[in-house]
């Protein structure tokens, strides 16, 4: 397969252009041929290679490597990003092995020619370098990077590729196996963690770092000192014996506890570094050829690009939102209740929308605690350098309290944090409609209640609208915008709008129990805790679910949320649907025990939990458990999108992801239960098409 072929297949490809100039180095260092990549477009559309991207930087290096006048050669990029690694909208029209082998080769042969030049090679990391943006800079003799550098990663194992263009032969024999793979495992797993420009530095990927006011400047300097021998660059050498060894048994033994073998895309990565400590560079570049084509052609990867695009597409043009011309401007917001969610809530509004915040409470005491906590965790800030000292004390000055509503008079968007139970966000919502205005929007924290229900004896119930946040809420990045029944379409996009200004990705869903993430656990632990009922040991239950990848297993989950939670959001489902989410006697003793979870803290199981749970006399298999659970998600799901909670199942995805941390590789869950034959079985038919999150067939 030509390269030429497979620069068809990728026809909507925005090429990175080449463009070469000479620049003349001081100190008499000669004449440095500098690359810039530019795709012609500001930051908002990064540099990518593709196929005929590659081909021009090849032309030009014919050029470069045809002259005899030249003392070094350089690559940088356009203002604000270096590159952010390969322009994968065109992996979805790969069909065959083949093609897929040689995206891997052309890379590969394109690259490395920065590093077998007559001349030393220095790539410049300017801006945002990502994947195949940081592999070309490995290619090269010497490296700089700006301190300004807002993002140096390798992120492929988190999309379901690895660093196939010489990133995890180059990077280890570099930096050593336990910095790299610190790079291409760790900081995927850590939900894509980046690195900063002086971090990159440090670990060694880069010889120097500069300020970025003057980054090429002082870099060009830098590379004339290097060339006249003025700078020595000296690295440590790279341990190849045990502590490499080490460093992946180390790796191996985390990834197998965290993903339990659920993402290929990792063991390659992993098998390619701790490979790469014997292999010559040609063995190192062919191997990663080879796995990059199997990546390529997997429904794994497929299915997360699926998941990368729900979350920097979909997340941002929220499906059925309203026009956001019809939002209301957010002057104030009052926070009902003082508790640690409220505290919470009232914090992330004074950051983002950096306007009054009032909370309020029955009593001085709680109310105090509430403020208090929100200070502290601003003085947190200020002790990290996250905010100035200036900053801090404004936004301190933003959060007060009050024992009286009447504080909510002149708010626009009051939203309530109270227990969970509908009498008494009635009662909340009842006193706080008597202080504010009537464009004001009541917004209700509520996890499973209706928002009708609860916006019903209002004499503005088109004003509440659910506004469902996640724990902990400065963390996970979903909102689950409910829409009531009575809701009108002002007080949906203010809420939306107001998602927007808390950078939170925001969904649209239907007032229907337990919404959409919270409906979709609860269904997995009912099925689990059944089968835990009928007499399933509770560790053969927790490893069943062990093929998702999930952050963390059923059980463990159920300790973090709160049994007792856990158990009034059953209890709202089940009499909404007493087939499909059936109480279980010996769950509600668990919780009456007042028990927080099922295992001790050196997390083995809790005797008297077992106990709690014991009894059954029809054990399930791993595989039966599993079964039964991904039969119910199915089940449940196909309900859902037939009731219209949600405007299709890529929203559904979308919330699993964000909401509940579902893996990347598995593109959320409505891929994995096609791919797994669940969906059918269960269903009748598939939640998306072929190819949409998988390889066509």
């Amino acid at each position: 397969m030509s390269a030429s072929n497979i620069a068809e297949i990728f026809q909507d490809e925005i090429v990175t252009h080449v463009r070469v100039r000479d620049v003349e180095l001081p100190y008499g260092a000669g004449t440095l041929a500098l690359i810039t990549l530019d795709n012609g477009f500001d930051h908002t559309k990064p540099n990518t290679f593709g196929p005929n991207g590659l081909l021009e930087l090849n032309a030009a290096l014919d050029g470069i490597a045809a002259r005899d006048d030249l003392a070094a050669v350089g690559v940088t990029g356009k203002p604000f990003i270096f590159a952010v690694g390969a322009d994968l909208k065109g992996v979805p029209l790969i069909e065959r092995r083949e093609d897929a082998l040689a995206v891997g080769k052309l890379g590969h042969d394109v690259f490395r020619r920065l590093g077998e030049l007559d001349v030393p090679s220095f790539a410049y990391y300017n801006g945002a370098a990502m994947g195949g943006g940081v592999e070309i800079g490995l290619h090269c003799t010497y490296r700089t990077v700006s301190a300004g550098v807002p993002a140096l990663a390798l992120p492929e194992a988190f999309l379901g590729l690895v660093p196939g263009w010489g990133g995890t032969y180059l990077l280890p024999n570099l930096i050593g196996a336990e910095k790299a793979l610190k790079v291409v495992i760790d900081n995927p797993l850590a939900q894509n963690r980046m690195l900063k420009g002086r971090q990159a530095f440090e670990l060694g990927i880069a010889d120097a770092v500069f300020d970025s006011a003057d980054f090429l400047e002082e870099s060009l300097l830098w590379t004339a000192r290097v060339l006249t021998g003025a700078v020595t660059v000296e690295r440590p050498e790279v341990d190849k014996g045990k502590a490499w060894d080490d460093a992946v048994a180390l790796a191996r033994w985390n990834l197998d506890g965290k993903l339990h073998g659920a993402a290929p895309s990792y063991v390659r990565a992993l098998d390619l570094v701790a490979a790469a400590k014997d292999r010559t560079r040609d063995e190192g570049f062919a191997a990663e050829d080879e796995a990059l084509a199997d990546l390529i052609m997997s429904d794994e990867l497929r299915a997360g690009l699926y998941a990368f695009d729900l979350t920097q597409k979909r997340a941002k043009r929220p499906a059925g939102a309203p026009d956001k011309a019809l939002a209301r401007k957010v002057t104030k917001v009052g926070v009902v209740g003082a508790g640690l969610m409220a505290s919470q809530l009232a914090l992330l509004f004074a950051r983002r929308l950096e306007v009054p915040v009032v909370l309020t409470d029955l009593d001085q005491e709680r109310l105090d605690k509430g403020v208090g906590y929100a200070h502290a965790e601003i003085d947190k800030l200020l002790g990290k350098g996250r905010v100035s000292a200036d900053k801090a004390n404004r936004l301190k000055a933003l959060i007060t309290g009050s024992l009286t509503k009447d504080a909510f008079a002149d708010a626009d968007f009051v939203i309530e944090a109270v227990f969970e139970e509908m009498s008494v966000k009635q009662q909340v919502f009842a006193e706080v409609e008597e202080h504010v205005s009537a464009e004001c929007v009541l917004a209700t924290n509520t996890s499973s209640l209706s928002v009708t229900e609860m916006a019903s004896k209002l004499k503005h119930p088109e004003r509440v609208v659910g506004f469902h946040f996640f724990n902990p809420v400065a963390v996970l990045p979903l909102l689950e915008i409910v829409r009531g029944e009575a809701t009108d379409d002002a007080a949906l996009a203010t809420a939306f709008a107001v998602g927007k200004q808390l950078r939170k990705s925001s969904v649209l869903v239907k007032d229907a129990p337990a919404f959409v993430v919270n409906r979709v656990l609860l269904r997995l632990m009912a099925e689990i805790i059944q089968t835990v009922d009928e007499g399933t040991p509770i560790d053969v239950a927790e490893r069943a679910a062990a093929p998702l990848g999930l952050p963390m297993p059923p059980f463990v989950l159920m300790g973090l949320v709160g049994p007792a939670i856990a158990l009034h959001v059953n209890e709202t489902l089940h009499g909404k649907f007493p087939e499909r989410f059936p109480l279980s006697e010996k769950f509600a003793k668990f919780v009456a025990s007042g028990k927080r979870g099922v295992y001790l803290p050196d997390f083995t199981l809790d005797p008297e939990a077992v106990a709690l749970f014991g009894g059954g006399t029809s054990p399930s298999t791993e595989e039966q458990v599993l079964e039964r659970a991904l039969a119910g998600l199915a089940q449940e799901i196909r309900i859902m999108l037939d009731e219209g909670v949600v405007a299709a199942a890529e929203d559904i995805d979308l919330c699993m992801i964000l909401g509940a941390g579902w893996p990347f590789h598995l593109g959320g869950i409505t891929p994995y239960l096609d791919r797994a034959g669940i969906s059918e079985k269960v269903t009748g038919r598939r939640f998306l098409e072929p190819g949409v999150a998988s390889v066509a067939r």
